[in-house]
């Protein structure tokens, strides 16, 4: 019995430790940055076999006004943007907004299932990861390039009617922020969520007693179950039953709260990132069912320059 007393007291005396090294340390700059550096784990650069995009598909960057966010004040900084165009002119063209860790070129597998799908792919490459401006990123410079990309799918969609905003994972929380702030009901025809979670507070509440006390000290929150309720387009959800990432019961409380027309697509034995190769079948059926729902009807296509945003301008609400 003593022996069972004084290992539950040195358990305890172990996380009452942490607690107070991390209470000493939560003004800290050092711990913001490395709780940032542990959260996102960005990947500068690209894959060593990356062999390149397809011929027509186009990289580019577009340059940002100054921010003073982990760099120095006047720097330049930049964000990378990769154009997937489909060969059908009248595709649906969506905004891809990956999750942490994997840059652009080791998610190139998943835009080629979205393109195989229908849709044109504009895909953002947040500062910090591939040859973006190499910052340590935070939500608030993940939401900034958020808003640069919505500019650019302005551009280069002008039907409103054809665009949709997809997310994956940590992509899905920088989705749903962007689709709550739109100044008008029309101004994107859809939403797609994969591997969707409520917030990172919701993830570290699965994660153990580690990963929630460290929650009260971070400030990066991604809390798409205080913003989905502001969405009103259609929405669809795909998760994977075997997600040990993203439980599947946290994107189905996600879901709960969305306002219709909703749809829900679990893919029994999916994994977190592999949806599109583990279920390709129904995976691609899912997306072309709710394309031919939500993205069939006739569009207009307005004479050029009269809808189309210029760079560095969009339709947010600030």
């Amino acid at each position: 019995m003593q022996v069972g007393i004084r290992g539950g007291l040195s358990r305890w005396l172990a996380r009452a430790a942490v607690l107070l090294v991390l209470i000493s340390l939560a003004g800290c700059a050092w711990l913001d940055t490395r709780q940032r550096q542990l959260i996102y784990r960005p990947t500068p650069g690209q894959v060593a076999d990356f062999a390149g995009l397809r011929p027509g598909d186009i990289r580019y960057f577009v340059e940002l006004p100054p921010f003073a966010n982990d760099m120095a004040p006047g720097a330049e900084q930049r964000v990378e943007f990769w154009w997937l165009p489909h060969a059908e002119p009248q595709a649906p063209t969506l905004l891809y907004f990956h999750g942490t860790f994997r840059n652009l070129s080791q998610n190139l597998h998943k835009m080629e299932a979205l393109r195989a799908a229908g849709f044109s792919v504009l895909a953002v490459e947040y500062r910090g990861w591939g040859l973006s401006t190499p910052i340590t990123p935070s939500e608030g410079s993940i939401l900034q390039d958020a808003a640069v990309a919505w500019a650019e799918l302005e551009r280069r969609e002008p039907r409103s009617a054809r665009r949709v905003i997809y997310g994956h994972s940590m992509g899905s929380g920088v989705a749903v922020d962007l689709a709550s702030r739109l100044h008008a009901n029309d101004a994107v025809a859809a939403l797609i969520l994969e591997s969707a979670f409520t917030s990172f507070d919701g993830l570290a509440s699965e994660a153990g007693w580690i990963a929630r006390l460290l929650a009260v000290f971070n400030r990066e929150r991604f809390a798409s179950i205080e913003k989905i309720g502001q969405v009103r387009v259609p929405l669809l959800m795909i998760h994977g039953s075997a997600d040990t990432t993203v439980p599947m019961r946290l994107g189905q409380q996600l879901y709960d709260q969305a306002n219709p027309p909703k749809q829900w697509q679990p893919m029994p034995g999916g994994g977190h990132s592999d949806l599109h190769q583990t279920g390709r079948v129904p995976y691609q059926e899912a997306l072309r069912s709710f394309m031919q729902l939500h993205l069939s009807r006739p569009v207009h296509t307005p004479p050029l320059g009269a809808t189309q945003a210029k760079p560095g301008t969009s339709s947010l609400r600030d």
